[in-house]
């Protein structure tokens, strides 16, 4: 999925008012769900990102856990994902969450089908449940 598609995908999908909102809620989310991901799992997701989003999933993964493809990702929560992405798109946490349900959804539907399931399982229960519907569960 091309980058333009992916952000026209996450406006419509959270309602958001402008391409701008949906370029920084995506952005944010990336790079927030990297810091949580292995970094080598990370790495893949990267692979099949815009190279924009890749470089934001790459760049995180790095600061995050340093450039040892087999360190696991920083352990947190929801409330912690929510605080995170809050920060970087410069909006309130309930807001937050919605905008990264989006934006799992549209990863959901730009990434291999046995990636997301990767990424699901990596996820605590309570991130995973921003997940689409069928990925949540087959996670948990």
């Amino acid at each position: 999925m091309h980058h333009d598609e992916i952000i026209g995908k996450v406006q419509a999908l959270a309602q958001l008012p402008d391409r701008g909102s949906a370029e920084r809620a995506t952005h944010a989310v990336v790079s927030t769900l990297s810091e949580r991901l292995p970094s080598g799992l990370a790495r893949h997701v990267a692979a099949q990102l815009p190279p924009d989003l890749a470089d934001d999933m790459r760049r995180a993964a790095d600061a995050a856990v340093g450039a040892d493809s087999g360190t696991a990702g920083e352990r947190f929560g929801l409330t912690v994902f929510a605080g995170r992405i809050a920060d970087r798109a410069g909006t309130d946490e309930d807001t937050a969450l919605r905008d990264a349900a989006a934006v799992l959804e549209v990863l959901d539907a730009a990434l291999a089908p046995e990636l997301t399931e990767r990424i699901a399982g990596a996820l605590p229960a309570d991130i995973r449940e921003l997940l689409p519907v069928e990925r949540a569960i087959e996670g948990g």
